[in-house]
């Protein structure tokens, strides 16, 4: 009997294999011996049986996101910095790619991770068999190394895909809520803080006309300044000590008027006190809060925001950042956290953002949230090679019988441009009068042109149309940058194509990222350390969306080394039929 006969009639799945490599030609007598070992272990199962410790070989599978996971990372030039105190015990880009690899699973927890990277084999490929803890794996995700390390993978990947042609020159920007990893009901707002901190200057202040009568303390309350409430406390504070000797004098006096008086000035003194306690407090807070509205006691970066994942169906805010990103072809190639509540006034920043780090195309493309006249005059003045494909809010409605028909809509009035005048649907003039601006709680400011209604018609008699219900003259005030800022986005929306695309691009990024991969709520507080967690969630997003589709990231495919190369490879081929080799076997 040959032994390639007896190797199809015992191994048939093997067979294929032993006929391409001859080189591996194994005799009756090697076979009869493994047959024999297959036997006894099937027979006689024992975990504590000898074995023969190696590295396990194993390559996953084509266009599995770990090759593009690893083809990233070894491309980035991580700077080696010096580490005082804890050596660095783990090669940064390892744990990168394990990272990435955990949180394109859904696996946000470090403690998780940690035993992904020990059961995981596609993870254990990636590290090499490295087993961080949970505690390097967080110290590491909050690392300033991570921070460079992001912000590089970022520019490479737009770069890369720019090269391959699987992006073109379109940016469709948006923005969804995050939770934060805070309490939901510890909250500080700002205008409440405020309203606090004047009742509080209005409470000192009736202490201390009432301490003037009752202890006898020269406080001034002409220009009262709650900060001064120092200088107040220190000269009741000096009236306790007096009285405190006017009672060692008087002590067998009863009753004693100064022990009363001592202890009316302890009571205001406790009182006062308060008061300066909480100006601290309230001071500290408005800080805090700085330009926003409100903030979390537990994450101060955080700020209370309506999120559209509303259980309770009440419009409840919540402790949140603003994400946004920018996307083509659904891969995120810039992100930023923002911690303004509405999309309107994070365009500005975020626009910076990305041309600060050349991942900016040239068309500009967001949805009617960021139209306003601010953004349309920043794009212009600041991007001239970009195209603002942005509408803005009454866009749609505009286009409607019901606005085209309404006689209170300035646009559907008459207007003479030589003469410079408007004549409404009941023939009522309105002539200019002036220039005006207003600025905003932001700081924007705006122009704007007054026009004013004859009062007087043809006969000087007065019009009843041109006034209004009280009597006054009517006017009308029309922004003319805004009008001009509205028909370039009019026109730029009608001639192109690219607008269409913005709904199935964006916003599938968001879906994969809160319902695919489970990202609604940071597990770090702080807005840097959320900063580098969102970054890491949106760099695997990439890589799963990078692996369904065929492409050149990878450069050429090494061979797959041949399984029975070696008596290691043939002891993991024998493996994978159910035989398991307890010791080592040499065959002449």
């Amino acid at each position: 009997m040959k032994s390639s006969d007896f190797i199809q009639l015992r191994f048939p799945l093997k067979y294929r294999y032993v006929e391409k490599r001859k080189r591996h030609r194994l005799t009756l007598d090697a076979f009869n011996t493994l047959e024999r070992i297959y036997i006894i272990m099937q027979n006689n199962y024992n975990i504590n049986q000898l074995t023969l410790a190696m590295t396990t070989d194993y390559q996953p599978e084509k266009n599995h996101p770990a090759y593009y996971i690893h083809q990233l990372v070894e491309n980035l030039t991580v700077s080696k910095s010096n580490v005082m105190g804890r050596p660095r015990e783990y090669d940064p880009r390892m744990l990168l790619k394990l990272v990435l690899l955990a949180y394109s699973y859904g696996i946000v927890s470090c403690r998780k991770i940690e035993r992904f990277a020990r059961e995981n084999i596609v993870a254990m490929w990636l590290t090499q068999e490295q087993r961080p803890t949970y505690r390097t794996i967080a110290r590491f995700i909050v690392s300033k190394e991570l921070t460079e390390m992001i912000q590089a993978s970022f520019k490479d990947f737009h770069d890369y895909l720019q090269k391959a042609g699987l992006i073109d020159e379109a940016s469709f920007i948006d923005g969804t809520k995050i939770l934060a990893n805070a309490n939901k009901y510890s909250f500080v707002w700002k205008k409440r803080t405020i309203k606090y901190s004047d009742l509080n200057v209005v409470k000192a202040r009736k202490l201390i006309s009432e301490m003037r009568e009752e202890v006898k303390v020269d406080a001034n309350l002409d220009d009262f300044q709650i900060d001064e409430l120092d200088t107040t406390i220190a000269l009741l504070e000096q009236r306790i000590e007096e009285l405190n000797k006017r009672v060692e004098e008087t002590a067998r006096v009863s009753p004693n008027p100064a022990k009363q008086e001592r202890r009316h000035a302890k009571k205001y003194l406790r009182a006062l006190d308060h008061c300066r306690q909480k100006n601290i407090e309230y001071k500290a807070q408005v800080a805090t809060a700085g330009k926003r509205n409100s903030y979390s006691k537990t994450d101060h970066d955080a700020t209370f925001m309506r999120l559209k994942e509303d259980p309770m169906r009440n419009g409840q805010t919540k402790p949140a950042y603003n994400l946004q990103i920018m996307t083509n072809s659904q891969f995120v190639l810039g992100y930023d956290l923002l911690q303004n509540p509405t999309d309107t006034r994070t365009l500005i920043p975020f626009l910076k953002h990305l041309d600060q780090n050349g991942v900016l195309g040239k068309e500009i493309v967001a949805d009617a949230g960021y139209g306003s006249e601010r953004n349309y005059r920043y794009i212009e003045d600041e991007l001239p090679d970009c195209t603002a494909l942005i509408p803005y809010s009454t866009m749609l409605r505009e286009n409607s019988r019901k606005w085209k028909s309404d006689d209170r809509k300035v646009m559907n009035w008459e207007y003479h441009a030589k003469d410079d005048y408007y004549i409404n649907p009941v023939g009522v003039r309105f002539n200019f009068k002036r220039y005006a601006y207003r600025n905003d709680k932001y700081g924007f400011h705006r122009d704007f042109k007054v026009y004013q209604a004859e009062k007087y018609d043809e006969n000087h008699q007065i019009n009843p149309k041109a006034l209004t219900p009280h009597g006054n003259t009517k006017y009308i005030m029309v922004n003319p940058q805004w009008e001009y800022f509205k028909a370039k986005a009019r026109k730029s929306l009608s001639s192109s194509n690219t607008y269409s695309r913005r709904k199935y691009d964006v916003e599938t990024v968001f879906g994969n990222l809160k319902a695919y991969l489970g990202f609604t709520r940071f597990t770090v507080r702080g807005l840097k350390k959320v900063k580098k967690q969102i970054g890491i969630a949106l760099m695997a997003l990439n890589m799963k969306k990078l692996a369904g589709r065929p492409s050149s990231f990878l450069g050429k495919k090494s061979k797959r080394k041949d399984p029975f190369e070696n008596f290691f490879n043939f002891r993991m081929d024998l493996l994978n039929l159910g035989t398991y080799v307890t010791v080592p076997i040499f065959f002449n």
